[in-house]
């Protein structure tokens, strides 16, 4: 394997894919169990985190480390943590994430700005929000809110399921465990729309490590470094990703089909069909969004060339 560019102390943007190219974030439960290892392994390791997005089929993060050797083990311990719960809600075994990570060194103030604004604006380019701090997986929004995506959670005035909830959440956090899915699935079980939002929001503002103090004095402040990504996408030459003709919105407008046109109940159950059951939804999804044929594929896993 080509030796890895590292300099202590010094912006690394990582960049991570499944391995079969596939979609990896389909649920509340999938992007909060991946941000929860994640935040309570950085701390484990004492990674500075700059910026981090979970977009529906890859990762993107901009982080500061001591050392190649702390960043190689803080990445194996996040990447095989989520497969092994990714893989045992699924019914799967197996790699889950494309392997090695790619990684690429930004020296210099500049490149710093281009990255962490290339980063934040992940979902812009892909057409899932118009405004980079719309996206609740880019974690941009909570820089300036514990709650942006729902109302304020008042514990003592919360209906007891989710008081309870969110008392449960606080006690994990300070016993070192992220959530997993059996846990968010009872959490949730019991909640109506308006109380998961709040406990969504109440998530993240537990387990949130990204240091937005640091990323902001790039730019002068938060509200310079949202500037300057509603003025400028930024660009990243050492990431090898395409953003023409792409658009992530599709995979939540196949989620829908799937769960009322196919009677889907949770839809991580296409991960264990057959590759026949997989193209019967692949017709319905090609008449019903009119999605391109790569991200049907990639959000059905099956073995067809990526567009």
């Amino acid at each position: 394997m080509k030796n890895r560019l590292y300099f202590s102390n010094t912006l690394i943007h990582c960049y991570q894919r499944t391995s079969d190219r596939g979609v990896l974030f389909y649920t509340f439960s999938d992007f909060l169990v991946y941000f929860t290892l994640y935040c309570i392994v950085a701390r484990k390791y004492s990674i500075c985190v700059l910026a981090l997005c979970q977009m529906p089929d890859h990762i993107h993060d901009s982080i500061i480390t001591c050392s190649d050797a702390n960043l190689c083990r803080f990445k194996d311990e996040v990447n095989t943590g989520f497969a092994r719960k990714w893989n045992a809600q699924a019914g799967l075994s197996g790699h889950v994430f494309e392997s090695p990570y790619g990684s690429a060194v930004k020296m210099g103030d500049k490149k710093v700005r281009t990255n962490i604004i290339y980063v934040g604006n992940n979902p812009v380019e892909r057409k899932l929000v118009m405004k980079a701090e719309d996206y609740r997986w880019n974690y941009l929004a909570y820089a300036v809110s514990d709650h942006p995506f729902s109302e304020k959670l008042v514990i003592r005035d919360a209906r007891w399921p989710l008081q309870k909830a969110a008392r449960e959440v606080k006690s994990l956090f300070k016993a070192g465990k992220p959530l997993n899915y059996a846990i968010l699935k009872r959490l949730f079980g019991s909640l109506n729309r308006n109380e998961i939002l709040k406990l969504t929001d109440f998530i993240i503002k537990t387990y949130n490590v990204i240091d937005y103090e640091e990323a902001s004095r790039y730019f002068g402040s938060y509200e310079d470094m949202l500037a300057s990504m509603h003025a400028t996408t930024g660009s990243e030459y050492d990431i090898n990703e395409v953003f023409i003709g792409k658009d992530d919105s599709f995979y939540a407008r196949m989620t829908s089909v799937l769960m009322k046109e196919a009677g889907m109940k949770d839809i991580h159950d296409i991960l264990a069909m057959d590759t026949d059951s997989k193209l019967k939804l692949f017709v319905l999804l090609q008449q019903r969004t009119k999605a391109p044929v790569g991200q049907i594929a990639s959000f059905l896993h099956l073995p067809i060339r990526r567009e």
